[in-house]
Protein backbone atom coordinates (compact mmCIF):
# COMPACT_ATOMS: atom_id res chain seq x y z
CA UNK A 1 0.00 0.00 0.00
CA UNK A 2 1.18 3.51 -0.82
CA UNK A 3 0.42 6.40 1.57
CA UNK A 4 0.74 10.08 0.73
CA UNK A 5 1.94 12.36 3.51
CA UNK A 6 2.38 16.12 3.75
CA UNK A 7 4.51 17.81 6.40
CA UNK A 8 3.96 21.49 7.15
CA UNK A 9 7.00 23.59 8.08
CA UNK A 10 5.78 27.07 8.90
CA UNK A 11 4.90 29.39 11.78
CA UNK A 12 1.48 30.01 13.30
CA UNK A 13 0.19 33.46 14.11
CA UNK A 14 1.92 33.46 17.48
CA UNK A 15 -0.28 34.02 20.53
CA UNK A 16 -3.41 34.29 18.34
CA UNK A 17 -5.72 31.26 18.35
CA UNK A 18 -8.27 32.49 15.82
CA UNK A 19 -5.75 33.70 13.25
CA UNK A 20 -3.72 30.51 13.67
CA UNK A 21 -6.81 28.42 12.88
CA UNK A 22 -7.30 30.46 9.71
CA UNK A 23 -3.67 29.92 8.73
CA UNK A 24 -3.94 26.18 9.42
CA UNK A 25 -6.83 26.00 6.97
CA UNK A 26 -4.79 27.91 4.39
CA UNK A 27 -1.80 25.62 4.82
CA UNK A 28 -4.01 22.52 4.66
CA UNK A 29 -5.47 23.80 1.40
CA UNK A 30 -1.99 24.37 -0.02
CA UNK A 31 -0.96 20.85 1.03
CA UNK A 32 -4.10 19.31 -0.48
CA UNK A 33 -2.55 19.56 -3.94
CA UNK A 34 -0.74 16.34 -3.10
CA UNK A 35 -3.91 14.63 -1.82
CA UNK A 36 -2.27 13.61 1.46
CA UNK A 37 -3.64 10.76 3.51
CA UNK A 38 -1.81 12.25 6.49
CA UNK A 39 -1.20 15.95 7.14
CA UNK A 40 1.23 16.85 9.93
CA UNK A 41 1.83 20.13 11.74
CA UNK A 42 4.68 20.88 14.19
CA UNK A 43 4.86 20.88 17.98
CA UNK A 44 2.89 23.66 19.72
CA UNK A 45 1.52 25.08 16.46
CA UNK A 46 -1.37 26.53 18.47
CA UNK A 47 -0.64 29.15 19.77
CA UNK A 48 3.08 28.74 19.08
CA UNK A 49 6.33 27.58 20.61
CA UNK A 50 7.47 30.61 22.66
CA UNK A 51 11.18 30.25 22.00
CA UNK A 52 13.32 32.90 23.66
CA UNK A 53 10.69 34.12 26.13
CA UNK A 54 11.12 33.91 29.91
CA UNK A 55 7.57 34.73 31.04
CA UNK A 56 9.23 36.92 33.67
CA UNK A 57 10.56 33.95 35.61
CA UNK A 58 13.81 33.33 37.43
CA UNK A 59 14.65 31.08 40.34
CA UNK A 60 12.63 32.40 43.27
CA UNK A 61 10.58 35.07 41.46
CA UNK A 62 7.96 35.80 38.81
CA UNK A 63 7.13 39.24 37.42
CA UNK A 64 3.73 40.84 36.85
CA UNK A 65 4.65 41.34 33.18
CA UNK A 66 5.43 37.65 32.87
CA UNK A 67 2.05 36.74 34.33
CA UNK A 68 0.35 39.00 31.80
CA UNK A 69 2.16 37.22 28.96
CA UNK A 70 1.23 33.87 30.50
CA UNK A 71 -2.40 35.00 30.56
CA UNK A 72 -2.29 35.84 26.85
CA UNK A 73 -0.65 32.51 26.06
CA UNK A 74 -3.25 30.61 28.09
CA UNK A 75 -6.17 32.53 26.58
CA UNK A 76 -5.01 31.52 23.10
CA UNK A 77 -4.40 27.88 23.97
CA UNK A 78 -6.87 25.12 23.22
CA UNK A 79 -9.51 23.46 25.36
CA UNK A 80 -10.19 19.84 24.36
CA UNK A 81 -12.89 19.35 23.22
CA UNK A 82 -14.02 22.81 22.12
CA UNK A 83 -15.35 24.80 19.18
CA UNK A 84 -11.73 25.16 18.06
CA UNK A 85 -11.07 21.42 18.02
CA UNK A 86 -14.28 21.10 16.00
CA UNK A 87 -12.77 23.48 13.45
CA UNK A 88 -9.66 21.33 13.22
CA UNK A 89 -11.88 18.29 12.69
CA UNK A 90 -13.71 20.10 9.91
CA UNK A 91 -10.36 20.82 8.22
CA UNK A 92 -9.46 17.13 8.34
CA UNK A 93 -12.86 16.22 6.86
CA UNK A 94 -12.76 18.92 4.19
CA UNK A 95 -9.40 17.75 2.86
CA UNK A 96 -10.07 14.04 3.48
CA UNK A 97 -6.93 13.52 5.54
CA UNK A 98 -5.71 12.38 8.91
CA UNK A 99 -4.71 15.61 10.62
CA UNK A 100 -2.01 15.49 13.28
CA UNK A 101 -1.13 18.75 14.99
CA UNK A 102 0.79 19.99 18.00
CA UNK A 103 -1.16 22.30 20.30
CA UNK A 104 -0.93 23.81 23.75
CA UNK A 105 -3.81 22.28 25.66
CA UNK A 106 -5.54 24.28 28.37
CA UNK A 107 -6.98 22.12 31.13
CA UNK A 108 -9.98 23.06 33.23
CA UNK A 109 -7.71 23.62 36.22
CA UNK A 110 -5.58 26.11 34.26
CA UNK A 111 -2.47 24.00 33.69
CA UNK A 112 -1.14 24.00 30.13
CA UNK A 113 0.12 20.88 28.39
CA UNK A 114 2.12 20.45 25.21
CA UNK A 115 -0.07 17.97 23.33
CA UNK A 116 -0.57 16.40 19.92
CA UNK A 117 -4.05 15.82 18.51
CA UNK A 118 -5.02 13.06 16.06
CA UNK A 119 -8.06 13.51 13.77
CA UNK A 120 -9.31 10.94 11.26
CA UNK A 121 -10.56 11.64 7.74
CA UNK A 122 -14.11 12.08 8.96
CA UNK A 123 -12.98 14.82 11.34
CA UNK A 124 -13.29 12.72 14.49
CA UNK A 125 -10.80 13.44 17.27
CA UNK A 126 -9.21 10.03 17.76
CA UNK A 127 -7.19 11.09 20.75
CA UNK A 128 -4.40 13.23 22.11
CA UNK A 129 -1.02 12.76 23.73
CA UNK A 130 0.40 15.04 26.41
CA UNK A 131 4.16 15.46 26.49
CA UNK A 132 5.54 13.35 29.33
CA UNK A 133 8.47 15.59 30.24
CA UNK A 134 8.79 19.22 29.16
CA UNK A 135 12.44 20.06 28.54
CA UNK A 136 14.42 22.66 30.49
CA UNK A 137 12.51 25.89 31.06
CA UNK A 138 9.49 24.47 29.21
CA UNK A 139 8.70 23.10 32.67
CA UNK A 140 7.87 26.65 33.80
CA UNK A 141 4.92 26.88 31.41
CA UNK A 142 3.82 23.28 30.73
CA UNK A 143 2.69 20.45 32.97
CA UNK A 144 3.70 16.81 32.61
CA UNK A 145 1.54 14.18 30.92
CA UNK A 146 0.79 10.99 32.86
CA UNK A 147 1.38 8.53 30.01
CA UNK A 148 -2.19 7.22 29.99
CA UNK A 149 -2.67 8.58 26.45
CA UNK A 150 0.46 6.98 24.97
CA UNK A 151 -0.93 4.78 22.19
CA UNK A 152 -1.13 4.14 18.47
CA UNK A 153 -4.11 4.53 16.14
CA UNK A 154 -5.08 1.87 13.60
CA UNK A 155 -5.68 3.03 10.04
CA UNK A 156 -6.17 1.24 6.71
CA UNK A 157 -2.48 1.78 5.98
CA UNK A 158 -1.03 0.83 9.36
CA UNK A 159 -0.69 2.12 12.90
CA UNK A 160 0.24 5.76 13.49
CA UNK A 161 1.42 7.51 16.64
CA UNK A 162 4.48 9.21 18.03
CA UNK A 163 6.25 11.29 20.63
CA UNK A 164 6.88 15.01 21.03
CA UNK A 165 10.34 16.55 20.70
CA UNK A 166 12.75 15.29 23.40
CA UNK A 167 10.33 12.56 24.48
CA UNK A 168 11.99 10.85 21.53
CA UNK A 169 15.19 10.62 23.60
CA UNK A 170 13.33 8.53 26.21
CA UNK A 171 13.96 4.86 25.33
CA UNK A 172 11.03 3.37 27.26
CA UNK A 173 8.24 5.40 25.57
CA UNK A 174 9.82 4.54 22.21
CA UNK A 175 9.87 0.87 23.17
CA UNK A 176 6.22 1.06 24.16
CA UNK A 177 5.27 2.45 20.75
CA UNK A 178 7.27 -0.30 19.05
CA UNK A 179 5.41 -2.87 21.15
CA UNK A 180 2.17 -1.21 20.03
CA UNK A 181 3.06 -2.02 16.41
CA UNK A 182 3.73 1.47 15.12
CA UNK A 183 4.24 1.76 11.34
CA UNK A 184 4.33 5.54 10.87
CA UNK A 185 6.06 7.31 13.75
CA UNK A 186 5.38 11.04 13.98
CA UNK A 187 7.77 13.35 15.84
CA UNK A 188 6.62 16.98 16.03
CA UNK A 189 9.50 19.00 17.47
CA UNK A 190 11.10 22.36 18.19
CA UNK A 191 14.63 20.93 17.86
CA UNK A 192 16.44 22.59 14.96
CA UNK A 193 19.87 21.08 15.55
CA UNK A 194 21.68 18.90 13.02
CA UNK A 195 21.87 16.15 15.64
CA UNK A 196 18.07 15.81 15.52
CA UNK A 197 18.43 14.33 12.04
CA UNK A 198 20.50 11.49 13.50
CA UNK A 199 17.75 10.86 16.05
CA UNK A 200 15.11 10.56 13.34
CA UNK A 201 17.28 8.09 11.41
CA UNK A 202 18.06 6.06 14.51
CA UNK A 203 14.39 5.72 15.47
CA UNK A 204 13.52 4.61 11.93
CA UNK A 205 16.23 1.94 11.99
CA UNK A 206 15.42 0.88 15.54
CA UNK A 207 11.65 0.74 15.14
CA UNK A 208 11.65 -0.38 11.50
CA UNK A 209 9.02 2.23 10.79
CA UNK A 210 8.65 5.42 8.79
CA UNK A 211 9.61 8.44 10.88
CA UNK A 212 8.31 11.93 10.19
CA UNK A 213 9.99 14.87 11.90
CA UNK A 214 8.05 18.14 11.73
CA UNK A 215 9.39 21.51 12.91
CA UNK A 216 8.48 25.17 12.55
CA UNK A 217 10.27 27.83 10.55
CA UNK A 218 10.05 31.00 12.64
CA UNK A 219 11.68 34.42 12.49
CA UNK A 220 11.44 37.40 14.82
CA UNK A 221 8.96 38.93 12.38
CA UNK A 222 6.50 36.20 13.37
CA UNK A 223 6.40 37.43 16.99
CA UNK A 224 4.07 40.12 18.31
CA UNK A 225 5.92 43.45 18.21
CA UNK A 226 5.57 44.01 21.95
CA UNK A 227 7.75 40.93 22.59
CA UNK A 228 10.66 41.86 20.36
CA UNK A 229 12.63 43.69 23.07
CA UNK A 230 13.07 40.44 24.99
CA UNK A 231 14.38 38.79 21.83
CA UNK A 232 17.00 41.44 21.15
CA UNK A 233 19.89 39.05 21.80
CA UNK A 234 18.45 36.26 19.63
CA UNK A 235 19.21 35.47 15.98
CA UNK A 236 16.71 36.74 13.43
CA UNK A 237 15.79 33.15 12.54
CA UNK A 238 14.37 31.69 15.73
CA UNK A 239 13.84 28.19 14.31
CA UNK A 240 15.40 27.09 11.01
CA UNK A 241 13.24 23.99 10.60
CA UNK A 242 14.69 20.64 9.59
CA UNK A 243 11.47 18.74 8.86
CA UNK A 244 12.29 15.33 7.39
CA UNK A 245 10.78 12.01 6.29
CA UNK A 246 12.83 8.83 6.86
CA UNK A 247 12.10 5.27 5.71
CA UNK A 248 12.40 2.08 7.86
CA UNK A 249 15.99 1.54 6.66
CA UNK A 250 17.07 4.98 7.86
CA UNK A 251 17.14 6.50 4.37
CA UNK A 252 15.92 10.07 3.93
CA UNK A 253 12.83 10.14 1.72
CA UNK A 254 12.30 13.93 1.72
CA UNK A 255 14.09 16.82 3.38
CA UNK A 256 15.50 17.91 5.64
CA UNK A 257 13.99 21.29 4.84
CA UNK A 258 16.11 24.15 6.18
CA UNK A 259 15.84 27.93 6.43
CA UNK A 260 12.43 28.43 4.87
CA UNK A 261 8.76 27.67 5.17
CA UNK A 262 7.47 24.88 3.01
CA UNK A 263 5.63 21.59 2.65
CA UNK A 264 7.27 18.20 2.28
CA UNK A 265 5.32 15.69 0.18
CA UNK A 266 6.14 12.02 -0.03
CA UNK A 267 4.60 8.70 -1.03
CA UNK A 268 5.38 6.00 1.53
CA UNK A 269 5.62 2.40 0.36
CA UNK A 270 4.30 0.52 3.41
CA UNK A 271 5.80 -2.74 2.09
CA UNK A 272 9.15 -1.37 3.24
CA UNK A 273 8.05 -1.81 6.86
CA UNK A 274 7.73 -5.56 6.33
CA UNK A 275 10.84 -5.84 4.14
CA UNK A 276 12.94 -4.09 6.78
CA UNK A 277 12.10 -6.73 9.39
CA UNK A 278 13.93 -9.52 7.55
CA UNK A 279 17.06 -8.82 9.57
CA UNK A 280 15.80 -6.76 12.53
CA UNK A 281 12.48 -6.71 14.38
CA UNK A 282 12.70 -4.85 17.67
CA UNK A 283 9.59 -6.54 19.07
CA UNK A 284 9.98 -9.86 17.28
CA UNK A 285 13.06 -12.00 16.63
CA UNK A 286 15.39 -9.30 18.02
CA UNK A 287 13.40 -8.64 21.19
CA UNK A 288 14.67 -11.24 23.68
CA UNK A 289 11.57 -11.18 25.92
CA UNK A 290 13.18 -13.98 27.93
CA UNK A 291 15.69 -11.39 29.19
CA UNK A 292 13.76 -8.11 29.19
CA UNK A 293 10.21 -7.12 30.08
CA UNK A 294 8.44 -3.79 29.54
CA UNK A 295 5.44 -2.81 31.66
CA UNK A 296 3.28 0.33 31.43
CA UNK A 297 1.91 1.33 34.84
CA UNK A 298 -1.41 2.75 33.64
Amino acid sequence: MKVNVAVIQDAPVLFDLKKSLTKIHQLAKAASIGNPDILIFPEAFIPGYPRGLSFGTSVGSRSDEGRELWLKYAENSLMIPSAETNILGEIAKEFDTYLIIGVIEKSESGTLYCSVLYFDKQGKLLGKHRKLKPTGTERVIWGEGDGSDLTTYKTLFGKIGGLICWENYMPLPRAYLYESGIDIYIAPTADQRDSWQATMKHIACEGRCFVIGCNQYVTKEDYPKDLLDELSGQDHVMSKGGSVIVDPFGNTVEGPLWDKSGILHAELDMNLVIKSKLDFDVTGHYARPDVFELKKKN
